[in-house]
């Protein structure tokens, strides 16, 4: 792809993985994402993207809401049931992208070659991607109409 300036620059690897090929057992897909808002140490920002930062006893990673604790959380909730020996209850599939932010360049096509293998058989997806209504109540969405991304440039 390019950007706006006409710059070229490679897509980062979508992860695909799958736990469990139970046939009496539904396929739940899970979305989400990894990368974080474009940011500059003069809008405020205080810390690296990617460095777990602790301040006054509070504990600060860019992007831990939008999106990559809700992707950990899954991934825990795997790690659980393996660890209690627990059957699991669901087949799991996960889609992890790190291009959201910039509208999900190249996500399209790779779903659509993955269409009749990778996804041939979920039943569910579950999008992992929301904000949070305070401190301690997440947001449950269970519908969504779509989103639109675009440049416009004026001279």
């Amino acid at each position: 792809p390019q950007l706006p300036d006409g710059q070229d620059f490679p897509l980062p690897p979508v992860i695909l993985g799958e736990l469990g090929k139970d046939p009496h057992n539904p396929t739940v897909c899970f979305y989400g994402h990894v990368d974080v808002q474009p940011a500059k140490k003069e809008d405020g920002w205080k810390t690296d993207p990617y460095t777990l930062t602790e301040i006054n006893g509070n504990l600060y990673g860019r992007g831990a809401v939008d999106n990559k604790g809700p992707v950990l959380a899954w991934i825990n909730a795997v790690e659980t049931f393996k660890a209690l020996k627990l059957a699991m209850p669901v087949n799991f599939k996960f889609v992890i992208e790190g291009m959201e932010e910039a509208g999900s360049l190249g996500l399209e096509k790779l779903l659509e070659e993955e269409k009749q293998c990778f996804f041939s058989d979920v039943d569910y997806i579950v999008i992992s991607d929301n904000l949070w209504l305070s401190n301690k109540k997440p947001a449950l969405t269970y519908g969504s109409r779509g989103n639109a991304c675009f440049f416009v440039e004026v001279k």
